[in-house]
C-alpha cells in the first residue's frame, strides 16, 4: 500500500482487483488438481470473453 502516491490511485486500484481477485480465486486446497485446473481454464476464458466485448 506504500507504493501508491496518493490515495485515490489505491482506490482505483482496489476498485479493479476486488472483483477481479474474487472472479478467478480458487480455493486450492479444497479441490483435486484436474477439477481445479479445469476450473481455473473455465473462469480464465470467461475472463478473456468479457474483456474482448
Amino acid at each position: 500500500m506504500l507504493r501508491f502516491c496518493r490515495m485515490r490511485s489505491l482506490q482505483k486500484f482496489a476498485a479493479v482487483h476486488a472483483p477481479v481477485y474474487n472472479h478467478l480465486n480458487q480455493e486450492r486446497s479444497l479441490s483435486t488438481r484436474p477439477n481445479f485446473k479445469l476450473n481455473r481454464a473455465a473462469g480464465l476464458a470467461e475472463w478473456r470473453s468479457l474483456g474482448a466485448t
